[in-house]
């Protein structure tokens, strides 16, 4: 018996739900979970699917195609792990967070490899048996840095890259090689305090709560769609370091959880927008 997940996002129409859940039954096909929505705004129809069977992949999406209306998109995604390359700078504590939880197997993704712009994380990732790879930016164009990363990354055929407090800012040229297969981590509750120093903004205007926001990567700086948020409650007696200190925990819980949503296949984009199942 094998086990996969059926994505749909299409318009929305009479019927959706009944035919896309009579073609399973068609194809003897069992559903143990089902979950949609609907965008009042767009009017799109989203649809996660895990079923159980025997697949006949081929013959099951011809027949949703023939039944879903123009401007569809499905896919049948298997159980699989997902494969990640992570990038990282200095800072350990999204990295490692991310460690610990796949080497528990609460995290189900497989890491091929760290790659960072400072050495200072290897000794940690190797306590791992994960490969890290020591590219510096240093007396490097970002063009020329950005080709060793690409030529690296390309060895190992990830489906995701992981930006753990990766401290670059990323070309449209690099972006433009992984479309919404960046998940970057930005320690601030966006759209606030976009780019450099957001804990020392956040300090200076005074806030009463702090948070952490995990997004897709775009050409946008700290703009593209969010996977998922969350704060944590600060006052006046914080000094902005007391607010970074805080902050880490957030960035690696937030960081975490919007891994396990995107290696279950529960994230949906759409624009700059994502919905959740």
């Amino acid at each position: 018996m094998q086990q996969k997940t059926l994505l749909i996002e299409c318009p929305d129409s009479k019927g959706l739900i009944a035919q896309i859940t009579n073609i399973c039954y068609k194809h003897q096909l069992n559903i143990t979970r089902n979950t949609e929505y609907v965008d009042p705004l767009t009017g799109r129809f989203y649809m996660r699917t895990q079923l159980e069977g025997i697949f006949n992949d081929e013959t099951l999406l011809f027949d949703l195609d023939r039944a879903l209306p123009i401007g569809s998109e499905r896919s049948l995604v298997g159980n699989d792990r997902k494969k990640v390359v992570i990038l990282v700078t200095k800072e350990a504590h999204c990295l490692g967070d991310i460690l610990i939880k796949v080497f528990d197997g609460s995290l189900p993704l497989d890491i091929l490899a760290v790659i960072g712009n400072h050495a200072n994380l290897q000794q940690l990732t190797e306590k791992f048996d994960i490969p890290f790879h020591f590219i510096s930016h240093e007396q490097l164009s970002r063009e020329a840095h950005e080709a060793q990363l690409m030529a690296k990354i390309a060895e190992y055929k990830p489906d995701y890259l992981v930006l753990a407090k990766f401290m670059r800012v990323l070309s449209p040229a690099f972006v433009k090689q992984y479309p919404n297969r960046i998940i970057n981590i930005h320690h601030s509750f966006l759209p606030a305090f976009i780019g450099a120093n957001p804990y020392r903004q956040a300090f200076e205007r005074g806030v009463k709560i702090i948070g952490a926001t995990a997004h897709f990567v775009t050409d946008d700086l700290d703009e593209g769609p969010i996977i998922k948020q969350m704060v944590t409650n600060v006052d006046h007696n914080y000094s902005a370091q007391d607010m970074a200190k805080a902050g880490r925990d957030v960035e690696k819980n937030v960081l975490s959880k919007a891994l396990q949503q995107v290696v279950e296949d529960r994230v949906f984009v759409h624009g700059n927008k994502t919905v959740i199942l």
